[in-house]
């Protein structure tokens, strides 16, 4: 069994994610939550995190290849519809750039698992201790 490895920059990233994310659920079904009162908060909330969050990746941006230039090009379109989201208070926008944002991290943490070897598990079993 293969094990990936995930580092702090992974967690910190998901955890920055699930920050816009469960807000975003409870302003949806509340209406509001404690400081987020109307779309443009939220989409201000998902601005700031969800900026926080791409700046951990921030050396992967620029790298070469057509997973990386699809997650710098769906980050852009995200940040776009965030500004977007939080000039017009269109909950549509608001909903797309919620999505943008889950989108854009998978897409890293695609790119992160396929960058990175997987950990090899130390054998078990009579060859382990040398013998045949």
């Amino acid at each position: 069994m293969e094990i990936m490895r995930l580092d702090w920059k992974d967690a910190a990233a998901t955890m920055l994610v699930a920050a816009v994310v469960v807000p975003y659920v409870g302003y949806l079904v509340r209406g509001e939550m404690p400081f987020i009162q109307d779309p443009r908060g939220m989409a201000a909330t998902g601005l700031v995190l969800g900026f926080a969050a791409a700046a951990l990746a921030f050396r992967q941006w620029f790298a070469p290849g057509p997973m990386q230039r699809t997650a710098l090009l769906a980050g852009a379109a995200t940040l776009g519809l965030g500004v977007a989201a939080l000039w017009t208070e269109n909950e549509i926008l608001l909903a797309t750039f919620l999505g943008g944002i889950v989108v854009t991290w998978a897409l890293g943490e695609l790119i992160h698992v396929r960058a990175h070897p997987k950990a090899h598990p130390t054998p078990t079993g009579p060859t382990a201790a040398g013998h045949a």
